[in-house]
């Protein structure tokens, strides 16, 4: 499936949840989510805010983290929360993934899946915590940044 295929039926499966939990589709709302379907950087909301503002000018930054914490409770976007680069969103995987970030421009991709549910297990044997969530990180330097 292609990424824009994908998007579009994430962009599908986002509205159709909200709309099932009686939650209105306004034009605003509704361009906030085709950002986060579309986007495979996990953008803040300061990001989502400014690509938007051309096209809805009348629509504030409040706008925009009322959608995403909308979406947070309702389970459809994951937010990152990082003290050095501001909370970033994926609407694309809305569960518990790991990251690969950059340290110098602050870029943030998904690697292919780790067995996660195995590592999850040995934790919770090794452990006695029986895991509810995770979060898997690493960081070091894009290629972009590399060759800079």
């Amino acid at each position: 499936m292609n990424d824009n295929k994908s998007s579009e039926n994430r962009l599908k499966q986002m509205v159709e949840r909200l709309k099932e939990s009686e939650h209105r589709i306004t034009p605003q709302r509704y361009a906030v989510l085709r950002v986060l379907c579309r986007s495979r950087e996990h953008p803040s909301a300061e990001t989502i805010f400014n690509l938007l503002a051309p096209e809805y000018p009348t629509m504030s930054l409040a706008t925009v983290y009322k959608t995403l914490n909308l979406l947070k409770k309702r389970g459809e976007v994951l937010e990152l929360e990082f003290s050095e680069l501001g909370n970033r969103y994926d609407g694309n995987k809305p569960y518990p993934h790991p990251h690969v970030i950059c340290t110098g421009c602050g870029t943030i991709i998904d690697p292919s899946m780790l067995d996660l549910e195995e590592i999850t297990s040995k934790m919770m044997a090794e452990t006695g915590f029986r895991i509810t969530s995770h979060r898997l990180d690493f960081y070091g330097i894009c290629p972009a940044c590399q060759e800079k």
